[in-house]
C-alpha cells in the first residue's frame, strides 16, 4: 500500500514532467498547452493510482489486472487528441500535440506506477523531439524550399 507521501510525489512528478512538454507546446502557440498537457498527465496518474490501490485492496479477494483501467486511459486521450487535430486546406494541423498529450498519458501513467525512471527519459526524449526536430525539420525544409525557388516556412 502506497503512503500519502508516495501518492503525493507521484501526482507532483506528474505535473513537473508533463509541465515541461506543455510549456514547450504554449511557447509554440499550440492548440493543446501547459495546463492541457498537465491535466491530462495529472489525470492519467491518478487513474494509475487508483488501478493500483484497487488491486492491492482486493489482491486476496478476486483476480484483478491494474493494467486495464491504463488501458481505458490511453483510448480516452486518443479521443482527446483527435479534438486538438484540424484539417486545414490541404494539410492536416494538430498531429504533433496529439501525440504530446498521448505521450504525456503514457508518462502519467508510468510516475503513476513508480516507474519513474521511464517517464523522466521520456520526458527528456519528447522535449528532444519536440524542441530540435523542429529546428532540423525547419532548416530541412527551408533549404528544399529555396532549392524550389519558395521562401521557405520556417518551421
Amino acid at each position: 500500500m502506497l503512503t500519502d507521501l508516495q501518492v503525493t510525489m507521484r501526482l507532483v512528478s506528474s505535473v513537473m514532467l508533463s509541465g515541461l512538454i506543455g510549456f514547450e507546446r504554449q511557447i509554440s502557440r499550440r492548440t493543446a498547452g501547459l495546463r492541457t498537457h498537465i491535466l491530462v498527465s495529472l489525470g492519467s496518474c491518478l487513474i494509475m493510482l487508483t488501478s493500483l490501490h484497487i488491486f492491492d485492496i482486493y489482491k486476496n479477494i478476486a483476480p484483478l489486472d491494474p493494467a486495464r483501467i491504463a488501458a481505458g486511459v490511453i483510448t480516452g486521450v486518443g479521443f482527446l487528441g483527435a479534438g486538438a487535430i484540424m484539417v486545414q486546406g490541404q494539410g492536416v494541423k494538430g498531429l504533433t500535440t496529439a501525440a504530446s498529450l498521448w505521450t504525456v498519458a503514457g508518462i502519467g501513467l508510468a510516475v503513476g506506477c513508480g516507474f519513474f525512471s521511464a517517464a523522466i527519459v521520456t520526458t527528456i526524449l519528447t522535449l528532444t523531439v519536440l524542441f530540435f526536430l523542429r529546428y532540423i525539420e525547419g532548416m530541412m525544409i527551408g533549404k528544399e524550399d529555396k532549392l524550389k525557388g519558395g521562401e521557405g516556412n520556417g518551421v
